[in-house]
C-alpha cells in the first residue's frame, strides 16, 4: 500500500506542474490566469501568448500524463495491495492510477492554490500510453473540429466524446478484441464526463454564442 500512495502522490505532484503559469511568468511576467478566459492551460496561452507558447505548454502539459504513466508507475513491483478484479495487468491498473492522479493534478494543482487547467493535454498524454488506436482518432476528431469551428473547447469535448464511442464502435462493430474494454470502457466514460465537467462554463458560452474562437493571426500584447 506503501508504494501505491507514493505512485499516487508523485503523479499528482507531476501533473500539478503548472506549466502554462511558469512559461507566461518567463516570457511576459504574468500570470495567465488573469488573462483571456482566466484558464491556467496551453489554449489560453495560446490566445494570449501566442501560438509558439501555447503549443509548447500543451506538450509538455501532455508529458505529464506519459511521465505518470511511463516512469513514475514503474516504481510498483511485487504483488498489488489489493484484489485486481479487472482483466488488466497490475502494471497496466498501476499506470491508469497514476494516470488519473496526474490529470487531478493538472485541473488542482497544489503549486497554484488549487486553480490549475482542464486536464485535456494530461489526460491524452495518459490516453496515448494506454488506448493509442482511440487516442489518434481522438485527435484527429479535435483538429477536424477546430479547424472548421475555431473552438478549441468545442474540439476537446468532442475529441472526449469521440474515446469511448471508438471503443464501442471497434469492438462490438467490427470485432476488434481489445485487451481489457469492458475496463477500459467505464475508466474512459468517466474521464470524458470530467472533461466536460471542467468545461462546463464553456458549453453555456458556446450554447449563447459568446465563447471566444481560436486566432492564430493574432495574440495579445
Amino acid at each position: 500500500m506503501f508504494l501505491l500512495a507514493t505512485i499516487i502522490i508523485l503523479s499528482y505532484l507531476v501533473g500539478s506542474i503548472p506549466n502554462s503559469i511558469i512559461v507566461s511568468k518567463l516570457t511576459r511576467g504574468i500570470d495567465i490566469r488573469d488573462y483571456g478566459s482566466g484558464n491556467a492551460g496551453g489554449t489560453n496561452v495560446m490566445r494570449v501568448l501566442g501560438w509558439k507558447q501555447g503549443l509548447l505548454v500543451i506538450i509538455l502539459d501532455a508529458l505529464k500524463g506519459v511521465l505518470a504513466v511511463v516512469v513514475v508507475a514503474r516504481i510498483h513491483y511485487g504483488s498489488m495491495p489489493f484484489t485486481n478484479a479487472t482483466p488488466f495487468d497490475d502494471f497496466t491498473l498501476i499506470q491508469i492510477i497514476a494516470g488519473i492522479s496526474a490529470v487531478i493534478g493538472h485541473i488542482w494543482t497544489v503549486f497554484a492554490g488549487f486553480r490549475g487547467g482542464k486536464g485535456i493535454a494530461t489526460a491524452l498524454g495518459m490516453l496515448l500510453m494506454i488506448s493509442t488506436v482511440d487516442m489518434l482518432i481522438a485527435i484527429g476528431v479535435f483538429v477536424v473540429v477546430v479547424s472548421i469551428s475555431r473552438y478549441v473547447s468545442l474540439g476537446s469535448i468532442m475529441a472526449a466524446m469521440a474515446v469511448p464511442l471508438t471503443l464501442v464502435v471497434r469492438e462490438n462493430i467490427f470485432n476488434v478484441n481489445i485487451p481489457g474494454y469492458n475496463t477500459l470502457l467505464p475508466f474512459v466514460i468517466v474521464l470524458t464526463l470530467l472533461v466536460i465537467f471542467t468545461h462546463r462554463k464553456n458549453v453555456v458560452r458556446l450554447l449563447n454564442g459568446s465563447e471566444n474562437k481560436l486566432n492564430f493571426s493574432k495574440k495579445k500584447k
